[in-house]
């Protein structure tokens, strides 16, 4: 149940420092590659050290507990049926912050639908070429982050079938991950980003605020800029049904955001949620994705009683023109 509003980041990037002494040239550290399905960059001063290993080894830890595309996975291997499987402390976090969000949206934030995002072919598995009302609604039925618990370190579900899938909360969380590393490691002015969600602290030299580009939700598959944030201390993640998505032989669209409350793969009038605040990056992005599927009217109630999220909702009026509201 995966997304993206991608996150430009407008920065200047610098060769690695070898040393392992505090900057004083201003140049950062600069760390790229792959993960998640998706690219990451990282950027830090204050520490010259190259923490490029023990970064992979982190991502690669995450991977094994909660990644639904690893077979071998704690969570493939619960959601297969195996007994006796012991989850992690990274497992725990995500589901225990999964659990929260799942409360606080009413069930619009659910990483049970797995079996529905599957099904409608967004998924690891293979998608159902025959998916009626009918087999939704039995999907339906093992649906809701309720049914599910974790006891002595074990995950106790109601329904065997029922299928967990925490990809709409798991790149922010390895964003936390990371952050709290590099802190650990001294590290105060830092921006970390995957696949579009990014968490910053601090500031570059000088006290020069991070800059991010939000990207306009095009559905031609060009790319242009939307609007410039500057920021610090944040975490921010997006969003959007504007580039995964699928065209059915009927002409109908699928998206790639179920909504947990019908089972069905549709857009709300939204096209693209980007959530800010000083939480970690895991909250808001269960934030974003929850507000996909609850469409406009009803995320603006929701902000009612949540001040602390700031958000830039874009969605088309009545008269088929770009809009948007922030808080």
């Amino acid at each position: 149940m995966k997304k993206t509003l991608l996150l430009l980041l407008i920065t200047s990037f610098f060769a690695f420092i070898s040393c392992n002494e505090k900057i004083t040239n201003n140049e950062p550290v600069k760390l790229q590659g792959q993960v998640f399905g998706t690219t990451y960059s990282i950027i830090y001063y204050d520490i010259s050290k190259n923490f490029d290993t023990e970064i992979n080894q982190l991502f690669d830890e995450i991977n094994q507990s909660t990644s639904t595309y690893i077979p071998t996975s704690d969570i493939s291997r619960i959601n297969k049926g195996e007994t006796g499987v012991k989850v992690d402390s990274y497992f725990k976090e995500v589901f225990s912050k999964s659990k929260q969000i799942f409360k606080e949206t009413n069930g619009y934030f659910d990483p049970t639908v797995g079996n529905l995002v599957n099904a409608w072919g967004f998924g690891p598995e293979k998608p159902l070429n025959e998916l009626d009302s009918n087999r939704v609604k039995e999907l339906m039925q093992f649906v809701g982050l309720d049914k599910v618990a974790i006891e002595n370190n074990s995950v106790v579900k109601q329904f065997p079938e029922t299928y967990l899938d925490f990809n709409s909360i798991g790149k922010g969380y390895g964003l936390d991950v990371i952050g709290r590393f590099l802190e650990s490691k001294g590290v105060d002015n830092y921006l970390v980003e995957i696949g579009g969600e990014i968490r910053l602290k601090g500031t570059k030299p000088e006290g020069k605020l991070w800059t991010v580009q939000i990207e306009n939700p095009n559905t031609d598959g060009s790319r242009s800029a939307y609007t410039n944030l500057k920021l610090t201390n944040k975490s921010m993640a997006s969003s959007g049904n504007y580039r995964k998505f699928r065209i059915a032989n009927d002409g109908q669209k699928y998206v790639h955001t179920i909504n947990p409350k019908t089972g069905y793969a549709t857009e709300s009038n939204l096209l693209a949620a980007t959530v800010i605040a000083e939480l970690d990056c895991a909250d808001v992005d269960a934030y974003a994705t929850s507000f996909m599927a609850m469409g406009l009217e009803k995320t603006k109630k929701f902000l009612e009683s949540k001040p602390a999220l700031k958000v830039i909702l874009i969605y088309a009026n009545e008269k088929g023109e770009l809009t948007e509201f922030r808080n």
